[in-house]
């Protein structure tokens, strides 16, 4: 699962998902993409989950890339515990991922391989995504 090795602050205020990505709305390495088509956090237990459902499909063949990498801290409070008493312990972290932004990207592999690896990827994501070509 993919978490940050070292980070500036431990724990981060939620903010907004309002608004498209700014930035990595395009294609950059491969000749295949996963478009998000709503906003989000995804959690790298997702992340993970789609990875390994498209490696499985694609078996050794082509390149995958994942655009997007959780730096941001979600943090919880235990069970039954009330309010006040500070800022829970960090829990897991999170991929903050808005409306247009490309979150795989792959290459080596036919149109229709690309196609349905993407499908299967999708389905474990919380959003609805956009299967998109160079």
């Amino acid at each position: 699962m993919l978490i940050p090795k070292k980070v500036k602050h431990r724990k981060h205020q939620r903010g907004r998902l309002t608004g498209k990505a700014k930035g990595g709305d395009f294609i950059a390495f491969g000749a295949f993409g996963l478009k998000a088509q709503e906003s989000v956090w995804l959690t790298s237990r997702q992340i993970e989950a789609a990875r390994r459902a498209m490696t499985r499909f694609v078996q050794r063949g082509g390149k995958i890339w994942i655009r997007v990498f959780p730096d941001k801290a979600v943090t919880k409070k235990a069970a039954e515990v009330g309010m006040g008493g500070g800022k829970g312990a960090v829990d897991h972290f999170v991929a903050v991922v808005k409306r247009g932004r490309i979150i795989f990207e792959m290459d080596g592999v036919p149109l229709k391989i690309a196609r349905e690896a993407m499908r299967l990827a999708s389905h474990k994501l919380p959003i609805k995504t956009k299967f998109v070509q160079e």
